[in-house]
Parts: C-alpha cells; sequence; structure tokens
C-alpha cells in the first residue's frame, strides 16, 4: 500500500516499513489482500449489500430486491439486511454490558473494602444515586450498595416492565415518543434476548419490526449499559478533567520496562499504574537493567485511564487506537501486553513470538490461540494480579532487550484529554450559559459528538476520521470525541491548544476565551451515553428544546465494529443526525435504505446520512446545523 493508505501517521508508516522487513503479516496486507480485481476495497457485492444469509442449513441464500428473489425462507432484501444489523446489535449491546456488569462488580467490591480502590467521587456517587431516587443518606459505602443493588435489577426487569433507569434519566419529550412508538424498554438483559430470538430463521423477517427492536436495545445499552458504566467508572477513578497527556509511538521507550494494559477495561490497568508508582517496583526494575518500571496507555482501556489520570514517569503517555496495535508490537518497547475484553487481534501471538512480549489475556472473554497463560480480572485480587503483571514485565526486559532491535526516534506530542460534562462546566464558570450564548449568537455554529472506530475502508488508517473533524473546525463547529476516533484526533494534534489555528474565527475565539482545544476529548464509544447526557442538558439550557430541534449532529467518519452499529441506532432513536462511512451493508435493502435516510426522521427525528467524501460530508451536516438553527430563530 501505499504510504497515504496506510495511515495518516507518520509513526505508524514508520513501523510498517519494519514489519515488513521483518516479512510479519499485517492488517494493511491483509486488508489489501481481500479485496477484488486489484480494488482492496471490492468485495463480494452481495455480502458489501447485506443481502446473504448463512443462519441456517438452506442457505447461504443471496436476494435480490429488484426480482423479488427472497431467501429460501422467504425472507425479503430488507429483512435480511435488517436481520443481520440486528444481530450487530446484539452483539455490541453484549460487549458494552459486560464491560457495564464488571464495572458495577467492581464499584460493590470497592465498596466493601475488598479492592486496592477506593470511591474518588463521592459527589458523583451521591448525585447519580439522587437522580436515580436512591436513598442517598449515611456512608459513602452504603450509598455505593444501593447503588449497585438498584441498577442490577433495573438489567434484569422483565419484558414490558419499563426501565426505571431510562425513566429517570432520558428526557421526557424522548421517552413519550419511545412510548408512543412501542420502543421503550425493559431490562437489557430482556431486550439482548428478545432481540436476538426475533433473528431466529421463520420469527421476524419484518424489516420495521426488526429496526424498532434495534432502536429499543439501543435506548436500553445508551442508558442503562453506557451511562451507568462510565458514570460509576468515575466513582472509583475520578471524573475526567482536563490535563496533558503524551501521545503517539513516541511514548515507548526501549529502555524501561513496558507493560501495556489494552482493550476497554481500565480496572487492571488503574491497578497497575497505583502499585507501579510504588518506590519498590521501580528498583525491581532497576535491578534487570532498565530505567524503570512504565506503563503506557493503549487503546480504548487506555482512553478510560488518561482521561481520569495525569501523566508522570510512571504512567507515561497513550499509543494509539487498534489498528497503531501491531506497529505498537512491532516497536520492539513492549514486555508485557494486557489483553482485557476487547480490542486484541487474533494475530498478536506472532508478534509476541517474534518481538520477544508476554501476551497474557485478564478476560475470559478473550484467547489466543496457543496462548495457555491467563490471569482473568478479579476485583478482590486486583493488586494481586497486577503485582503479577508487573512481575512478568520485569522478568521479560532482558531478553526482550538483547533479541530485538527496537524502533526508535518515534514522534510524541502532548494533546489535552479529559473533558467530561463536568468539566466542561467547570470551564464555563458552572453554567453552560457561555457555551450556549456562543452557539445563540453564531460565534459556533454547532457541535458534532464524533464517535468512531478505525478502519481500512476507502481511506488509510485515520485518514478519513482527522479530515472530517479539520472540516468541522473549520467551520465554527465545536467537536466532542469518543471512541478510537478520539485516538486519531490526539496523536494528529487536534486536541492540542495549537489546533485552534486550524479553528474557524469564531470557535478559535471560544477557544482562546475559555482555553481549550477546538477539539474536546470526551473519552471512548462507551462515552456516546454521557454525551447523550449532555444533550439532555444542553437541552434543558435552552428552555426545553426537544433534541431533534439542536443545532448538533453525530458523525463516525471510520465506524468498524459491532458496537458502533448499535451507537449509531442509539442516536437515531435520540432523534439526531448521524453521519456513516463507510457505507453500511445495507445497500441491497432499498426499503430499508430509504427508512433510514429519508423516513426515520418522521418516526424519532433523527436520520441516517453516509457519505465517503469528507466535503460532502460536512456539507450536509452543516445543512443540517444550519436548518436547526432557522427552526430555533438564532
Amino acid at each position: 500500500m501505499e504510504d497515504d493508505r496506510i495511515s495518516y501517521h507518520d509513526s505508524v508508516r514508520t513501523v510498517y516499513r519494519r514489519i515488513k522487513e521483518d516479512g510479519m503479516t499485517n492488517v494493511w496486507d491483509r486488508y489489501e489482500a481481500q479485496g477484488l480485481g486489484g480494488n482492496p476495497d471490492k468485495r463480494c457485492t452481495f455480502c458489501q449489500e447485506g443481502i446473504r444469509c448463512d443462519l441456517c442449513s438452506n442457505g447461504p441464500c443471496r436476494a435480490n430486491a429488484a426480482k423479488d428473489k427472497r431467501g429460501v425462507c422467504g425472507i425479503t432484501a430488507d429483512g435480511m439486511a435488517m436481520r443481520m444489523m440486528l444481530l450487530r446489535n446484539v452483539m455490541g449491546a453484549s460487549t458494552y454490558h459486560y464491560h457495564t456488569a464488571q464495572t458495577v462488580k467492581t464499584l460493590r467490591a470497592t465498596a466493601k473494602g475488598e479492592t486496592p480502590f477506593e470511591i474518588r467521587e463521592e459527589g458523583k456517587l451521591r448525585t447519580f444515586a439522587g437522580r436515580l431516587g436512591i436513598d442517598t443518606s449515611g456512608d459513602v459505602k452504603d450509598v455505593a450498595l444501593r447503588l449497585c443493588d438498584f441498577v442490577e435489577d433495573d438489567f434484569d426487569r422483565e419484558y414490558g416492565q419499563p426501565s426505571r433507569i431510562v425513566e429517570l434519566l432520558a428526557p421526557e419529550e424522548r421517552q413519550k415518543l419511545w412510548k408512543e412508538l412501542g420502543i421503550f424498554p425493559g431490562g437489557i438483559h430482556t431486550e439482548m434476548m428478545r432481540a436476538t430470538s426475533s433473528c431466529l430463521t421463520n420469527v421476524d423477517g419484518n424489516y420495521v419490526s426488526l429496526a424498532l427492536k434495534a432502536m429499543k436495545l439501543g435506548i436500553a445499552m445508551g442508558y442503562q449499559s453506557q451511562i451507568v458504566n462510565e458514570y460509576c467508572q468515575d466513582m472509583i477513578y475520578g471524573i475526567p478533567r482536563p490535563h496533558n497527556m503524551r501521545v503517539d509511538l513516541g511514548v515507548l521507550d526501549p529502555d524501561y520496562v513496558n507493560v501495556l494494559p489494552n482493550g476497554h477495561e481500565p480496572f487492571l490497568g488503574f491497578a497497575m499504574v497505583q502499585l507501579a508508582r510504588e518506590q519498590e517496583w521501580q528498583d525491581k526494575a532497576k535491578e534487570v537493567g532498565a530505567k524503570g518500571l512504565r506503563v503506557i496507555a493503549n487503546i480504548e482501556t487506555g482512553q478510560e485511564m488518561i482521561q481520569r489520570w495525569k501523566m508522570d514517569d510512571v504512567f507515561y503517555g497513550f499509543t494509539g487506537n487498534w489498528i497503531m496495535q501491531e506497529a505498537v508490537l512491532a516497536s520492539g518497547c513492549v514486555d508485557v501486553f494486557v489483553s482485557d475484553m476487547n480490542c486484541s487481534m487474533p494475530i498478536d501471538p506472532l508478534y509476541a513470538e517474534k518481538y520477544k512480549f508476554k501476551l497474557i489475556p485478564v478476560s475470559d472473554l478473550i484467547s489466543f490461540e496457543g496462548v495457555t497463560e491467563r490471569l482473568n480480572y478479579i476485583p478482590q485480587k486486583a493488586r494481586e494480579q497486577a503485582g503479577k503483571l508487573l512481575r512478568m514485565g520485569i522478568d521479560n526486559f532482558k531478553e526482550r532487550r538483547v533479541a530485538v532491535v527496537p524502533v526508535t526516534g518515534l514522534p510524541v506530542r502532548e494533546a489535552v484529554v479529559g473533558f467530561s460534562t463536568e468539566s466542561i462546566l467547570d470551564a464555563l464558570g458552572g453554567k453552560l450559559d457561555p457555551l450556549l450564548d456562543a452557539v445563540k449568537d453564531g460565534t459556533l455554529r454547532g457541535i458534532a459528538g464524533m464517535v468512531s472506530c478505525t478502519t481500512l475502508r476507502d481511506y488509510g488508517h485515520d485518514s478519513h476520521t482527522v479530515d472530517v473533524v479539520r472540516e468541522l473546525i473549520r467551520r465554527d463547529v465545536l467537536v466532542l470525541s469518543m471512541g478510537c476516533g478520539n485516538g486519531a484526533v490526539q496523536v494528529a494534534g487536534l486536541c492540542s491548544p495549537e489546533a485552534k489555528e486550524l479553528a474557524g474565527p469564531g470557535l478559535k475565539s471560544v477557544c482562546e476565551a475559555l482555553g481549550v482545544p477546538p477539539v474536546l476529548s470526551y473519552g471512548t464509544c462507551t462515552d456516546t451515553g454521557r454525551l447523550a447526557d449532555l444533550l439532555a442538558a444542553v437541552s434543558d439550557g435552552l428552555g426545553g428544546v426537544p433534541l431533534t430541534d439542536l443545532p448538533v449532529v453525530a458523525t463516525a467518519p471510520e465506524y468498524m465494529e459491532q458496537k458502533a452499529t448499535i451507537d449509531a441506532v442509539f442516536t437515531l432513536a435520540l432523534g439526531l443526525y448521524t453521519h456513516v462511512n463507510p457505507v453500511p451493508t445495507v445497500t441491497g435493502a432499498p426499503s430499508l435504505v430509504k427508512l433510514l435516510t429519508q423516513d426515520c426522521k418522521d418516526v424519532t427525528g433523527g436520520l441516517l446520512n453516509v457519505e465517503i467524501d469528507t466535503v460532502k460530508a460536512v456539507d450536509s451536516m452543516m445543512e443540517h446545523i444550519e436548518s436547526r438553527r432557522h427552526r430555533l430563530g438564532i
């Protein structure tokens, strides 16, 4: 592949050349090999259009809406495509909720004094518990246990019994609409079961019904999984607040023992940082010839960590997002790669053998061929497990340092990270008024929530994300960045104060007045729920303006996996204009495409826009923003 098709980042392109010289299989070459006719982006037409199904033994079946060619069971192209989309939604929702269940389990154990953690944010705990109608009197640990009991009961709420979490957190106008549409959810466990059961052969082949079930599941996921997860993590590890963080592959120094927590769950990552900051552990690293011991944040686990805790010489920095993974591992600087419940690649064992690091799964969800050693996270044993992982890194250092020539001289920069609803309010003096006033008077045209993965489809790694965000800030749109796309803009320099020079005059003036970058690093993909809660506050601040009338858009310039599909469905249920790229696998389903891209605005107020061209995508977002400004008379 050409350089610009590999990655936006010089660091990744540099290590890619090393990977090629070493003859290692890699994500770029594997992507290219999947293409047809010399075009890496061209695949089987039926698969690309979402009109192929192999769920039963009569298949694989192919559909054709123009000819009314159906699956053997009689399902239409529209039903086939939406059924597969709903199944992807179930996978995304269940993975989000797995994380949430682990977080609640950790909060419960912490409240009982059984973990190395503590409840750092008593105010956040009492405020959130109060919003849920939980008794907030008494000791903070008792309040935490009541909160855990409440949310776990709600997760298990039966079908037909409305979720109390959604009733207490979602905007009233949304709740009314969702009830009218029959998509107000019960407990998320029930919603996942019913959505999955609906996808069985000969159960629900109606694309409209399946789409509504997807939205129902998305609402349950957004409030019960994402908001509960992030707010409970805030209680234990701290509310994100702005601070500088080193980013890019230059944070990896081969002369240190480098332990990298990777995935989406930060529990053992934080436990390792706490332990590694003790002088005893630094001395142990120096005894084997290292300059010291470092914990390096990686992918979404890394985002969870860097948003909350400040950097020092132990918690040193953040590498990047998931497509950078092989470049991280091939740097020759890694001693232990700690793999939790998401975003560890099946190819990692080959890299561990070649570049001499330990690959340790710490979740029972994760398994690698040929890797038998694991250390599944147990909250009550977090300190002990963290110690074992650090010890592995120290024991690995000598062999790695002798056997592997590292890649050095890679770039490193600093980004401002750690924005949250609370920290944004702090920056605004405790109220949203300064931000809302800037929107009202046109200094800011609007706000974009960039919730994205990263993919090689159509563009190089992170290239389209960076281009779309640059174009949005140039047009005076404030961007809140989440997910792997957040890593993209951090490493690209858009979360740095200097990036104000790339912003339009209005946004630049806001950046200068508030001392913030034009792109606010807002967290992980899990923070979509946090964003929904912020938008509800914006709606209230504007006098109860419906979410559909806000000059706000959501964009996923490089969505990739199943969690992204449920995020998109959730934003549609919220009534948001939602831009996605690449083209989803539904184009062979014309009625479904029409439902998502046209008719949805008359159902929930949301609208899906699919556009692969940067300028055209932002043009459409700006058209929506300006139409909402006109509707509000601002």
